[in-house]
């Protein structure tokens, strides 16, 4: 009796956030905090790369544990020189916004909460706040409040679960039910998407099993915008009803596709409309840029990123279907041993994921914080910043700016293709801004990205003090 009262005391203690447990908890709290202190003057690139970080983490498994507060001090400790600075204003790599600190910060409660988010039932602030996320973002993208949306973990998921939805829809058109026949002798769905596409709804075409060679890829004009004249050719010879996929916002120049002319062709054929909008649609959300994506809320399905322009930590986006119910019908699985509410709003109707933690959290504290008038400013902000940065670069004999700055994206190059990446290897080796690489219309690009909700017009000053530095360097070699 003795001995099994005291394993029933040690089973308890272990179970309870002890001394130690906590002390983690504060220590992991505190180490963050430095970190984000620090990222406007820290160096924008890690210290060390793939190879010499990951001989840190070479050894096997312990077979006796550690204590919490050792292990989050070891992470610290021999993670901290790998660890590339997203956050940091000065970071214009890769379309990354910043994390905001508010919505870090409800990250936090997310992960200490730990809710299984798929049933309002089950955890039911979670629901009802994730609900306000999809209300809120509906409205600032100009977007029918009865549209299905469903919190993923970003625009690719997005993308393919739009793309899955599209599919089931084309195909139930033609009479042919996907849940029990599956695709094997299924009905053409003729696939059209601009030849500048992001790779993400190229990836959602082979998850939806459509396959990337049968997909006829339209001329675009030097922007990468489709030609019109490209669509109406393709969807003349198609014989079924098509998908099209259009895009908000081309990763290298942040153009538009033409919405108003090439949504009521696509529709007058019977096909369906999806928007990768990973960034480029939050534009909408800003009176004075929102013409640039006219007729794009007649579109079927749109794709966005919450972790982008509203600044989310990473593991957030937006997949939005006009028809609710076709959403639901191929993203819900629901069990015998699961709730059932009937027509009540559940989350994990509208995603693939049945477990999955409260994602939505974060970008419900960011919306909450900034408010309809902070998001658009936030936009309208950067966007003025890429106009400062390449009204700035054009000046400079030797440097081109390649696009049309229309949103927050600058492609800039150098006489050859060698100088560019030259030059932009010294930028980035430098560490104090990270711009990215790029390719476009056959040149290497230094590729800017302005998203981050801290950057201001004396962290594009230094941007390009560097390049100019770097620049003037190159050309004495």
């Amino acid at each position: 009796m003795t001995g099994s009262g005291n394993r029933h005391v040690a089973r308890s203690e272990k179970l309870s956030l002890d001394e130690n447990s906590q002390r983690a908890m504060e220590a992991a709290a505190r180490h963050a905090i430095a970190y984000r202190a620090t990222l406007d003057t820290a160096p924008a690139k890690p210290d060390l790369r793939p190879d010499a970080i990951a001989a840190r983490f070479e050894g096997p498994l312990g077979e006796t544990g550690e204590d919490a507060l050792s292990v989050i001090e070891q992470i610290v400790q021999e993670a901290t020189a790998g660890i590339h600075a997203h956050a940091s204003p000065r970071f214009f790599g890769y379309v990354c916004g910043g994390s905001m600190p508010v919505g870090a910060a409800a990250d936090f409660l997310v992960t200490a909460w730990g809710q299984n988010s798929a049933s309002s039932w089950e955890s039911p602030s979670i629901a009802a706040m994730e609900q306000a996320v999809c209300r809120w973002c509906l409205d600032l993208l100009g977007l029918d409040p009865e549209c299905g949306a469903g919190i993923v973990t970003g625009a690719t998921v997005a993308n393919a679960q739009c793309i899955i939805a599209a599919r089931d829809a084309l195909l139930a058109r033609q009479g042919w039910d996907i849940d029990e026949l599956g695709l094997f002798g299924a009905p053409e769905i003729p696939i059209l998407i601009g030849s500048d596409a992001h790779s993400a709804p190229l990836a959602g075409l082979r998850y939806a099993g459509l396959g990337l060679g049968r997909a006829i890829r339209l001329e675009t004009d030097d922007q990468g915008r489709i030609q019109i004249d490209a669509l109406q050719a393709a969807l003349s010879r198609c014989e079924n009803p098509p998908l099209v996929i259009l895009q908000a916002g081309q990763i290298n120049t942040g153009a538009f596709d033409p919405f108003a002319e090439a949504i009521p062709l696509i529709h007058e054929r019977g096909g369906w409309v999806h928007v990768d909008g990973a960034f480029g649609l939050w534009a909408y959300a800003v009176p004075e840029l929102k013409d640039r994506l006219s007729g794009v809320d007649g579109a079927d399905s749109w794709a966005v990123d919450l972790h982008k322009w509203l600044n989310a930590p990473y593991d957030a986006g937006l997949s939005i279907v006009r028809d609710r119910s076709v959403l639901v019908a191929a993203m819900s699985a629901r069990g015998a041993y699961l709730p059932d509410l009937g027509d009540t709003w559940e989350p994990s109707d509208s995603t693939l994921e049945l477990s999955r933690r409260a994602r939505g959290i974060p970008s419900y504290a960011i919306l909450k914080h900034l408010g309809a008038t902070g998001v658009r400013e936030m936009i309208a902000h950067h966007c003025g910043l890429a106009q400062y940065l390449a009204e700035k670069l054009i000046e400079v004999p030797g440097i081109d700016v390649l696009n049309e700055v229309t949103l927050n994206q600058v492609a800039i190059a150098c006489e050859t293709d060698a100088i560019t990446k030259q030059v932009l290897d010294r930028v980035q080796t430098n560490g104090q801004v990270y711009p990215s690489h790029g390719e476009w219309r056959g040149r290497q690009i230094i590729r800017v990205s302005i998203t981050n909700y801290a950057t201001s017009q004396a962290d594009i000053d230094l941007l390009i003090q560097e390049i100019l530095t770097a620049h003037r360097l190159v050309e004495g070699i």
